[in-house]
């Protein structure tokens, strides 16, 4: 499990989905890249906000849960395309039986883990699928 001053350094990008962009090339990463990979030198870097709202390219259901979460599994965990571009990998809140691909999906605050009965619980960003609606 990851410490407590590990979190707050990566709240930015946990809890806001701030990336980076590319000013030279327009390509997105997420997590964040001091460089870009294609432009090296060339490129300049700046902080993007994405929005988290994207699609389901691939999945797969967790039944047999790492130790600390066994309490959650079965769950999905998937490879989301985000609208701006990026691909990121994501935990999903809904029911695994409802997850396919192409299927929309947006960013909920949800409970992540706890250390153990008690102790300091974890925030963070899964994701939900959402109807035609956006519901």
């Amino acid at each position: 499990m990851n410490s407590i001053p590990l979190y707050w350094r990566l709240k930015k990008s946990r809890y806001n989905l701030v990336g980076s962009k590319c000013t030279n090339c327009s390509r997105l990463f997420y997590p964040q890249r001091p460089i870009c990979p294609d432009c090296r030198r060339r490129g300049k870097i700046e902080e993007f906000q994405f929005s988290g709202n994207g699609k389901i390219i691939s999945y797969t259901i967790i039944r047999s849960a790492p130790n600390g979460f066994e309490k959650y599994a079965p769950y999905a965990v998937a490879i989301i395309g985000l609208d701006e571009g990026a691909d990121i990998t994501a935990q999903l809140c809904s029911d695994p039986e409802d997850v396919k691909i192409g299927k929309r999906v947006r960013p909920v605050f949800r409970k992540i883990y706890e250390n153990n009965p008690g102790g300091v619980i974890h925030y963070g960003l899964k994701w939900e699928i959402v109807d035609a609606n956006g519901h």
